[in-house]
């Protein structure tokens, strides 16, 4: 699969194109990868070095990109934060100019907006914009309880809602355009102390991973997510393998990270995880 990735990218460590990259090339992917930022570590240090860049430098790369004769050849478009609306607009731009020339490609937008505990912490109105504009547009989606329940206009996630409020909410985004959802970080009433749920969503079903809920929480992880959910979902055309797969390989980065003592997520560490993901995971069907 070739795949054009269009996310943030730091020198040190793993967030963005910087986690995302790697784990898809390990599973023996071709990826384009085009930056929105390049910093020297991610923003969770508080301090940071590096440029924003621009959404007409963005729009750029991706016009020489096109300049190649190449876009067609491309599988996937793959977003994550979108910290500016001109990039989103970018993005958008890009997925139709990769859907003109091959129809058969697919967007999988992870709608970076916000999470419990933090509330939203992009710009104001952009989370609006994802929603009403990016979102319609995307084929697999991957958002955490929080995000969700903004998109659908929810209040599930934190332990108040149901699963069955879940796939409420999953449905009324599904709706609107992206046919497969995975959904993180999902806690709900009947999810098992100490864990949190992970729920895929398509025309087939519903399905349920639960897992052990360390005590860590690195920043890249839900970047990991997206890339190796729609890696494993292209190879697999099943929402319940591929998130089998892909919450396998995710507890296995962070058991790596947590081992190791590390601030960053060991993906080089796991990477043996990655391309070969543990059968630790077992889904469980919702519907």
């Amino acid at each position: 699969m070739r795949i054009l990735s269009v996310q943030s990218s730091v020198a040190y460590g793993h967030v963005g194109n910087s986690a995302a990259v790697f784990p898809l090339q390990r599973l023996g992917h071709d990826v384009w990868p085009v930056l929105t930022v390049h910093f020297s570590n991610h923003t969770g240090y508080g301090a940071w070095r590096g440029p924003v860049l621009p959404a007409e430098d963005v729009r750029e790369v991706v016009a020489g990109i096109e300049d190649r004769g190449v876009l067609g050849d491309a599988d996937a478009v793959l977003s994550g934060y979108q910290g500016d609306p001109g990039v989103a607009a970018v993005v958008l731009e890009t997925v139709a100019k990769v859907k003109a020339v091959h129809p058969g490609a697919v967007y999988c937008c992870d709608p970076v907006m916000g999470d419990v505990g933090r509330g939203m912490f992009v710009r104001p109105g952009l989370p609006e914009l994802i929603r009403d504009e990016v979102v319609p547009a995307a084929d697999l989606l991957t958002p955490n309880h929080f995000e969700l329940d903004f998109l659908a206009g929810a209040t599930t996630c934190d332990g108040v809602g149901t699963r069955e409020e879940l796939l409420e909410a999953v449905d009324a985004v599904r709706a609107r355009g992206p046919r497969t959802v995975l959904v993180t970080s999902v806690l709900t009433r009947e999810t098992a102390p100490d864990h949190l749920d992970v729920v895929a969503v398509d025309d087939e079903g519903a399905w349920l991973v639960t897992t052990p809920r360390l005590p860590i929480a690195p920043n890249g992880c839900g970047d990991v997510t997206a890339a190796l959910f729609l890696a494993h979902w292209h190879g697999t055309r099943s929402a319940a393998r591929a998130l089998e797969r892909t919450t396998s390989s995710v507890r296995a980065v962070l058991e790596a990270t947590l081992a190791a003592g590390s601030r960053e997520i060991r993906l080089v560490d796991a990477q043996d995880a990655i391309a070969d993901p543990p059968r630790t995971a077992a889904a469980t069907r919702l519907r």
